[in-house]
């Protein structure tokens, strides 16, 4: 089996400077990914009431690790190496001062990873992850994580940099796919991230280190939203850049169309910003109005996921076809099944099917009604980010450690990929599937185990908590083998030229459609949405205050 006969023009490496940057970002993220599932697995034993915790270590606690080291993390780092790969692949080298600013970025979040994650393991931010009013952490946790977002823009103004030199370079030239998905990503996350930085520095520390008593609970949770439902697809672009760009290559046949791909990207600019309020349908303070306008907005988010659907099924039966397939589904035999680089990103795909759907749930006024805050939320979580995402991740990690280390993805490795992708594609099936029932049962959401005082409905619960015990323990077993095939490849697996497959598409001679790669354009509209969305809902929260909350947190009670 040959996993490396992809042609001539995938012999390019990067050069030693650019690995070395890329592969600092992925050791570190294999670190917290271990630290997060470790977390993970207490997490689920603990709920399912077969493990009881030691004295100084809470359930919340560890639900704050795990989604700070998994959600916030593990997905930055990825993500940012990715990029950085990806620019520097089809764009060539950085230059000395984009590299220096990757660099100050990593270095910068890592600073800020260390100071959240003393006060967490100190008990001094266990607040469920997310910067949530009312509860309230150490200032210095703030700090961390806003170091965190700072050195990410950072990173990201080093490959945008990237980006615009080959455009100044190439006047008039249609720009590589990968690198206009790149900035994409990076203009949508600087433009949400405002959000958070905003609702960080001048509510939360204010309010953590003592001097303002109060926080406008109503708008620091807009500003949060502003920011929490763009994370998602920030999250979920680098997912789709492997979809789109990397996985025509590794099964041997074209893109469906660059100029479509351009226009899912551009469509997500636009509308994964202006639609946080769909996440607060029944907080008040918001006006219905406004809230319907966001949950109109985030239905137009469905269009850009439908075109890729599209484009990747299209792209698989043409390969087919050109191979002789007959029937309705005959292209599917002829797909690489015995390749872990294609198998994992395309258990993600099939993930996102179910996972896309469960978001119209979530985000549609009346449904939300029954599944709001039970653990329906959660396993909706765990199927588009934890298995759609996460999964494509690992398979991307497969290929991009050994092309930046200089060894290879042997048939061994392969073998234990595969294995690692279906243990993680069962173990998440089950556990997932346990939250999404138990949901509609009633099940809250970040709750410890509890048998509430014998209540009948919590009776059904328990059962439920246990098979997300079992469908967890796969789980970490399967980040265990993550870790053992990552380390083989950054170090010990045989040394040889892997590749970082680049597909080109069947409309790749044709025009970039007019405004898809217009910036100014692209901003404006971005800006114009986000002016539409929130202007009004944000006044009225600014003119007519509500009285605010304290706060609660280590040593305070509700």
């Amino acid at each position: 089996m040959s996993l490396r006969n992809l042609g001539p023009d995938q012999t390019r490496k990067l050069n030693k400077q650019d690995s070395k940057l890329v592969l600092a970002h992925m050791y570190f993220a294999m670190f917290n990914l271990l630290l997060g599932g470790v977390a993970a697995l207490l997490q689920v034993l603990v709920r399912s009431g077969t493990l009881e915790l030691p004295a100084g270590i809470g359930y919340y606690q560890l639900l704050t690790i795990h989604g700070v080291t998994l959600a916030l993390v593990f997905t930055t780092f990825f993500i940012m190496g990715f990029q950085i790969a990806a620019v520097s692949r089809v764009c060539g080298d950085l230059t000395s001062t984009q590299r220096l600013l990757s660099w100050i970025g990593f270095y910068t979040m890592i600073i800020g990873t260390v100071a959240a994650a003393i006060m967490i393991l100190l008990n001094e931010a266990t607040v469920l992850y997310t910067f949530y009013a009312p509860l309230k952490a150490h200032f210095i946790y703030y700090v961390g994580l806003a170091l965190v977002i700072v050195g990410s823009w950072i990173s990201a103004a080093g490959q945008i940099m990237r980006y615009v030199q080959w455009k100044r370079e190439n006047k008039g030239a249609k720009s590589p796919l990968l690198s206009y998905m790149v900035a994409i990503n990076n203009v949508m996350w600087l433009v949400c991230s405002l959000g958070v930085a905003i609702e960080v520095l001048f509510m939360l520390i204010p309010w953590s280190i003592g001097w303002v008593e109060r926080v406008d609970v109503s708008l620091s949770r807009t500003l949060f939203w502003y920011f929490g439902h763009a994370l998602v697809y920030f999250w979920l672009l680098p997912a789709y850049m492997v979809w789109y760009v990397v996985v025509p290559k590794i099964i041997g046949t074209k893109g469906f169309s660059d100029n479509l791909a351009r226009m899912s990207f551009m469509l997500f600019l636009f509308f994964s910003i202006p639609v946080g309020i769909h996440h607060q349908l029944v907080d008040p303070g918001i006006d219905a109005f406004w809230k319907y306008i966001q949950v109109v907005l985030t239905f137009m988010v469905v269009i850009p996921s439908l075109m890729t659907a599209f484009s990747l099924f299209a792209t698989f039966e043409i390969f087919g076809r050109e191979k002789g397939a007959k029937g309705l589904f005959g292209w599917l035999k002829h797909l690489p099944w015995n390749d872990s680089r294609f198998i994992l990103p395309f258990i993600g795909m099939l993930a996102f099917i179910p996972g896309g759907a469960g978001g119209l749930v979530n985000a549609s006024n009346q449904m939300n009604q029954v599944i709001h805050n039970t653990i329906w939320v959660t396993g909706h979580f765990h199927l588009t980010i934890s298995t759609a995402v996460v999964l494509t991740y690992f398979g991307a990690m497969y290929w991009l450690i050994p092309y930046c280390s200089g060894r290879i993805l042997s048939k061994r490795l392969n073998k234990l990929a595969l294995i690692q992708g279906y243990t993680w594609a069962v173990g998440m099936s089950i556990m997932s599937g346990a939250m999404h029932f138990i949901g509609l049962f009633g099940a809250p959401r970040r709750s410890d185990y509890s048998e509430y005082g014998g209540a009948e409905q919590a009776k059904e619960w328990i059962a439920y908590q246990a098979v997300q015990a079992v469908g967890g323990t796969l789980l970490f077993l399967s980040i265990l083998l993550v870790l053992y095939i990552c380390v083989q490849l950054a170090f010990f697996a045989p040394k040889g030229h892997e590749v970082f497959p680049v597909s080109e598409a069947f409309d790749r001679d044709e025009k970039v459609y007019p405004l898809v790669e217009n910036w100014k354009f692209l901003i404006v509209v971005t800006i114009a949405l986000i002016l539409i969305a929130y202007t009004v809902p944000v006044s009225q929260m600014l003119l007519d205050p509500a009285p605010g909350a304290k706060g609660f947190g280590k040593g305070q009670v509700w």
